[in-house]
């Protein structure tokens, strides 16, 4: 049976999608993607088909995908997450392919991602599938309140690996004098771990701004949705897998014009709408944040006051499209269930 991912039912053609003509002729940065088999790590997809997913989150970022390498692994390497060899052969593909952005489809550590960089060097952006999604949530987040989530998303990400902003210091520190154990020289080891702690607490000062402004999105919805339950109407959440049709069914029910978009995460914000139901009652339709394989826990951790919304409805309507059935509905349907619960 030809490939048919949920995310992608132009692939059904059997060969890789980014070799596929007339997708997007405008010039865009060129990605390869890495993908790696752990035995002990249960997946709701096959590697293929996350692989697929990835790329797809990849254009939707503006990205032209040229490649990808996959590797098996017992655990991930200690130092580069992939091995040694696969590092060179990765190297390799890179420069063949005139690649300027690497793209690994599980979150790397601070470290794998420092060392992978230092290797591949400066002309190549080493990044994980959780700094593409971030990316694709800044892009889309146009509401105040999908802003400051997505902000506070990207900020506790990035704040342990801010030690990499620095290292061309540590660079340039090379030279043996000063005290024993030091290798920066005079007036450069000293102001670049000062800077980089006055960086460190300007982010945690406005990660702790944030948290507090979203604490009162978050009552403020709270308020809003015990007015609705004071005036007995039910609510009705619309879940499921992004870019399922969500919004398009939403417009459907209710007769609206909510943005719609064949792209994953194009909604971020609840849009809730009411709807006259036979009989003459009502009913408020909620559409929803769609969810994904590997959904950073930064954004669902950001994303608490929105995933309420889930939680507090007296009705969740799974949106599941056609091409979802080779995915398994048992599978989509555990992985919607899952963040919830995981937020909350």
């Amino acid at each position: 049976m030809p490939f048919a991912h949920p995310l992608a039912p132009y692939a059904r053609t059997g060969v890789p999608w980014w070799k596929v003509p007339g997708i997007d002729a405008q010039p865009r940065e060129r990605a390869f993607l890495v993908g790696v088999d752990l035995y002990q790590q249960k997946s709701f997809l096959s590697l293929a088909d996350s692989l697929t997913e990835l790329a797809l989150l990849s254009t939707t970022s503006g990205l032209e995908v040229v490649g990808e390498l996959t590797q098996k692994l017992d655990r991930p390497h200690v130092k580069t997450y992939i091995g040694p060899g696969k590092v060179d052969e990765l190297k390799h593909l890179v420069e063949e392919t005139l690649s300027q952005v690497i793209i690994f489809d599980d979150e790397l550590s601070p470290r794998h991602q420092r060392e992978l960089q230092e290797i591949m060097g400066r002309n190549v952006r080493v990044l994980d599938r959780t700094a593409l999604i971030l990316d694709i949530f800044a892009q889309h987040a146009h509401t105040s309140e999908g802003m400051l989530q997505v902000e506070l998303a990207q900020y506790e990400y990035y704040l342990p690996r801010l030690t990499g902003q620095w290292t061309h210091l540590e660079r340039q520190a090379g030279g043996g004098g000063g005290r024993a154990g030091s290798t920066g020289g005079v007036g450069l080891r000293g102001p670049g771990e000062t800077q980089l702690e006055v960086d460190k607490r300007a982010i945690r000062k406005r990660i702790s701004h944030l948290k507090k402004e979203l604490e009162k999105v978050r009552a403020h919805r709270m308020r809003y949705r015990a007015q609705r339950k004071r005036s007995r109407i039910p609510t009705v959440a619309l879940v499921g897998y992004t870019n399922a049709g969500k919004s398009t069914l939403l417009n459907k029910i209710t007769k609206s014009d909510v943005f719609v978009a064949d792209q994953l995460f194009a909604t971020l914000d609840p849009t809730t709408r009411r709807v006259e139901l036979p009989g003459g009652y009502q009913a408020l339709f909620t559409d929803t944040v769609g969810f994904i394989q590997k959904l950073p826990t930064t954004l669902v951790e950001a994303f608490h006051a929105t995933l309420e919304e889930i939680v507090e409805s007296d009705l969740l309507l799974h949106v599941v499209g056609s091409d979802y059935f080779r995915f398994g509905w048992n599978r989509s349907q555990r992985l919607v269930g899952d963040y919830p619960a995981r937020a909350l």
